[in-house]
Order: C-alpha cells, then sequence, then structure tokens
C-alpha cells in the first residue's frame, strides 16, 4: 500500500478508493480523462495578467499585486503550492506595502482548472489570511467548484510523486 501523503485529511473510504486506482493503474487514466490538456500559461508575463485579470473580476477592491510569478523554489513536498507574501518596506516618512503571489513551478504544465484553483486559494489570501469559513467561501466565490478541484489536485500530486509527468 503507498503512502497518500496528499491525501491524509481524506476518510478511510476516499484513500481506500484512491489506492484502489492507483493499485490497478487507473489513476492517470481518470486525471486524463477529467483534465486532458495543459494550460497554455508558461511565462511570468501570462500568469500575471492571467492572475491580475481575475482579481479584477473578483477582488476589485483589495490591494493591488505588484509581483505574480512561477517559482521553482516552492517546496510542494511541505504542502506549499503557492504562496501569498505581503511586504512592507519603510521608504523614507512612508510605509510602501507589496503583495505577491508564487505559484510552484511544477504547475506551469498542470491543467487550466489546477492553476486556476491555484491563483483563487492565493487570490483568497488578499482578503483572508488565514484558511477559516471566510476563506473557503470566498475560494467558492470565484471558483464554485473549488472543493472539487482542490481534491483532483491532490490526486494529481499523488500521482505526480508516485509516477512522474501526466501531461
Amino acid at each position: 500500500m503507498t503512502a497518500l501523503k496528499y491525501l491524509s485529511g481524506y476518510s478511510a473510504t476516499v484513500t481506500d478508493q484512491v489506492q484502489r486506482l492507483i493499485d490497478n493503474g487507473k489513476l492517470a487514466d481518470v486525471l486524463l480523462k477529467k483534465y486532458p490538456v495543459s494550460h497554455d500559461i508558461k511565462t511570468d508575463k501570462a500568469l500575471y495578467i492571467y492572475t491580475v485579470d481575475m482579481k479584477n473580476r473578483f477582488l476589485k477592491q483589495s490591494n493591488p499585486l505588484s509581483k505574480v510569478v512561477f517559482d521553482d523554489k516552492i517546496d510542494v513536498i511541505h504542502q506549499a503550492l503557492g504562496l501569498h507574501t505581503f511586504v512592507s518596506r519603510v521608504q523614507g516618512n512612508n510605509l510602501k506595502a507589496k503583495n505577491e503571489i508564487r505559484i510552484g513551478s511544477i504547475f506551469k504544465t498542470a491543467s487550466p482548472e489546477f492553476l486556476k484553483m491555484i491563483v483563487v486559494h492565493e487570490l483568497a489570501h488578499l482578503r483572508e489570511k488565514q484558511h477559516n469559513k471566510a476563506f473557503y467561501k470566498l475560494c467558492e466565490y470565484m471558483e464554485p467548484e473549488y472543493h472539487q478541484l482542490e481534491f483532483d489536485l491532490r490526486l494529481y500530486l499523488t500521482h505526480l510523486h508516485l509516477v512522474g509527468k501526466l501531461y
């Protein structure tokens, strides 16, 4: 039996079903049937435009983003898919604040739905710093299928951990 570290919070019923998919070599088939293509956002500039467009659509009143990039240093193994940072610097008598979003570069080849889920998650941190009820409600506002996509993304990460590339 394989350790399903990306599904550790799920019930035994769910993890048993996933384990059966893995044992029968069907996990990749399930993922490819549901998410057959990779997105076409490959550069930091394209990611920035994509993220700012989504922010402007759903979070118009939130502070602007100064940077959005794919980051090679984000470690998926330690449960980080993306990072939202808030940087404050003193410049003279003024306090300058910047919001930055970094997405793990492993997601340069993920499906468009997975990229959207990660961006939605990081954008929600502009308003809600903690993973609380209001945070997940905001995620669902921006992406109604958020929880299903998060689960499927965990399946994708499980597949990458066990086999490697899907796309």
